[in-house]
């Protein structure tokens, strides 16, 4: 699942996932990186010219936050699916190596779910793999406490799981590396080439 409908403000409203590094859509960068997941969802907006089939919601009502994204796109998740790919749409230097690394972390624990810790000691909520059923259940749980989900912050729903805290040791760029301003896109860029 990719959150792709967040207001991009520090870059004047610009549409972060069709922002290219490389000469790609960062949007379409992410979903390579779960190529093989099924169903893949994104939730926001997608361009009309995306080169891969994604099954498309938006959180009512919109601009809801990254919970209230992550409940939409849940909805569009089948039961019988065990882990879910929470990601955000702008990390340009995801791949499958790093979506399989916290998956197999996740699967080797009694985790409810597996993010990458940056070097700074923050939880990258937004580069994970979850349970889904725990996942569900942690949402439902939120929505009941809070009477909603519309401006949930992420810490408070990561509160209600157990996370798996997993650190990067290859070289280049990290996964979890996100684009939210015009420096970060332009470092992006000179990593990229």
């Amino acid at each position: 699942m990719v959150l792709a409908g967040g207001a991009a403000r520090r870059m004047g409203g610009a549409d972060k996932p069709t922002l290219a590094v490389a000469g790609q859509p960062m949007l379409t960068r992410v979903l390579a990186a779960v190529h093989d997941a099924d169903p893949r969802v994104v939730v926001g907006r997608v361009p009309a010219d995306l080169p891969v089939p994604v099954h498309v919601t938006r959180e009512e009502p919109p601009g809801g936050g990254p919970v209230a994204a992550a409940a939409a796109g849940l909805a569009l998740v089948p039961q019988h699916i065990a882990y879910t790919a929470l990601l955000a749409a702008d990390l340009p230097f995801l791949t499958g190596e790093a979506i399989d690394v916290l998956r197999l972390t996740m699967e080797s624990a009694p985790m409810e779910g597996a993010v990458y810790r940056d070097t700074d000691g923050r939880l990258q909520i937004l580069c994970g793999v979850w349970r889904t059923a725990a996942l569900r259940a942690a949402i439902d749980r939120l929505a009941a406490e809070r009477g909603g989900l519309h401006g949930a912050p992420v810490r408070e729903l990561i509160a209600q799981l157990r996370v798996a805290e997993v650190s990067w040791r290859r070289p280049g760029p990290p996964p979890w590396f996100d684009c939210d301003t015009d420096d970060d896109l332009r470092t992006a860029e000179e990593w990229a080439r």
